[in-house]
């Protein structure tokens, strides 16, 4: 297998703060890795020593075989995109996309022959003539990627780059990076917070937390199978209900609340007898229904509705607990009606109270 990015025990510390805890990462070739976590998870501390913009306190980090941990970051074949764009408002697009290669003395021919592939491949080419001030957020976005995209290199690196655009822009240019990594082949690492962006965009998702990556995995599978709880709680909105209760008969059973739940069928096979459990159903795993099925189902009283336009979002409480469901739009209960929660235990996860990882 052949790696594009290796991060081998990487440690990066801020006086007496370890920000980033003996980091390991392989990137392959053509991957597209996102880093998410919440703010001040690590992510963005990651990708500037891999940019060669922060200097680690250990380990190394190699790019296309090479070693290079103390490499500045015009020797390590990147391409870097920010979060602020940070264009030069006095030249016009044209002369952003070309500035970093005439600074490296490239022949004309060639910084016209890139700029044209870059403005084709991003379709802004009508732009060219034109100064950042007149360009919307998207289209300036669009032109910073562009200034890494000449650059012709192997690995691009998106530091939250459509965190400064309105939900619409960011959809929109969430298909352009989506289609740009599948026309261009390169490696891609992209850190954001944005859970969408992670599930639509990566080839596998690195879910940090406190300068830890908590799991490493597809998209699917950190979100069908979570490696522990703060995975399964960050992946989702609205967030996997958690149910805080016991395993008994051996494992083949969960009590919640004095309701008993039947574990045959979960995926995790036996989970054993804990003293302490927690049972994870996410929003979409629950059905609403009026009849009880001994083992199968959680008495719950509805309080609220969220109508999300193709589905609603319905809020109960079962006993102490809140709980979401999401329900057809058509199906929405009534506001104080007393129903049963069945569930699907096939995608259900049990989690461990004491260490928190999935049983």
């Amino acid at each position: 297998m052949t790696y594009s990015i290796q991060v081998k025990d990487l440690t990066l510390n801020f006086g007496a703060v370890s920000v980033l805890k003996t980091m390991n990462l392989d990137v392959t070739e053509g991957e597209f890795i996102v880093l998410l976590g919440p703010s001040g998870c690590g992510k963005s501390t990651l990708l500037n020593c891999l940019a060669g913009l922060l200097e680690p306190s250990d380990g190394e980090i190699w790019i296309k075989g090479k070693n290079v941990t103390w490499a500045e970051p015009n020797e390590r074949g990147i391409g870097m995109v920010f979060q602020s764009y940070a264009l030069y408002p006095q030249m016009t697009v044209r002369g952003n996309l070309s500035f970093g290669l005439r600074n490296a003395r490239m022949p004309k021919g060639e910084i016209d022959k890139r700029v044209a592939r870059a403005s084709e491949i991003l379709q802004i080419g009508p732009l060219l003539d034109r100064k950042p001030g007149a360009l919307s957020g998207g289209q300036r976005q669009r032109v910073a990627i562009g200034r890494a995209l000449v650059r012709d290199v192997d690995v691009f690196l998106f530091d939250e780059p459509l965190s400064n655009l309105d939900a619409k822009l960011r959809s929109e240019l969430r298909v352009e990076i989506k289609r740009l990594h599948s026309r261009l082949k390169n490696t891609m690492v992209y850190v954001t917070h944005d859970q969408i962006e992670a599930l639509t965009l990566a080839d596998r998702i690195a879910v940090m937390k406190g300068g830890v990556i908590q799991q490493l995995a597809a998209p699917q599978e950190i979100y069908n199978r979570p490696a522990n709880l703060f995975v399964a709680g960050f992946i989702g909105s609205p967030s996997m209900n958690f149910l805080p209760g016991q395993t008994l008969d051996g494992g083949r059973s969960f009590d919640f609340a004095g309701t008993r739940i039947d574990l045959e069928g979960y995926e995790g096979g036996a989970v054993g007898t804990r003293s302490k459990a927690i049972l994870g159903l996410r929003p979409e795993h629950l059905l609403i229904q009026t009849q009880p099925e001994p083992g199968r189902t959680i008495p719950a009283t509805v309080e609220i509705d969220e109508p999300m336009g193709a589905d609603s979002l319905v809020w109960l409480r079962a006993g102490d607990l809140a709980m979401s469901v999401r329900v057809p739009v058509e199906q929405r209960p009534q506001p104080g009606q007393a129903v049963h929660l069945r569930v699907d235990i096939r995608h259900a996860s049990v989690f461990d109270s004491e260490t928190e990882a999935r049983v």
